[in-house]
């Protein structure tokens, strides 16, 4: 039968009840670098295909990638990538059982940020 209170019951909390949490934070980011990959990696593949489509094309998106815009959107890419790969190891950790209470929870966020950062700086300095 069709729950007739629908419209009495309370709303669940707002976000604007709760402060923010880093745990709450870098796991909505490692969402966000999830999707921004995407487009990432749809701009690789269309780089790839200009370079099987012709020289004048590849050239145009060759500028395109090649640019400063393209060196930020790439760099930043690979922020993402390592980020959300740390991410997906903190949740390997966390499967096990490990690390789920605050101060361990936030230390490995912490080690998120701290070594996405370098491991940018690493890959950069390696190309």
């Amino acid at each position: 039968m069709a729950d007739v209170n629908r419209g009495n019951r309370p709303l669940s909390p707002h976000l604007t009840i709760y402060r923010p949490q880093l745990n709450s934070i870098t796991s909505i980011f490692v969402r966000i670098t999830g999707n921004a990959m995407l487009v990432s990696a749809i701009l690789v593949v269309w780089w790839m295909m200009a370079a099987a489509s012709g020289p004048e094309y590849f050239a145009t998106i060759d500028g395109l990638i090649t640019s400063f815009f393209g060196d930020l959107v790439m760099t930043l890419s690979v922020l993402g990538l390592w980020y959300h790969a740390l991410g997906g190891v903190r949740h390997l950790i966390w499967d096990t059982g490990r690390g789920l209470d605050v101060d361990t929870s936030d230390k490995m966020g912490w080690g998120m940020i701290i070594g996405s950062v370098a491991l940018t700086f690493l890959t950069l300095i390696a190309i």
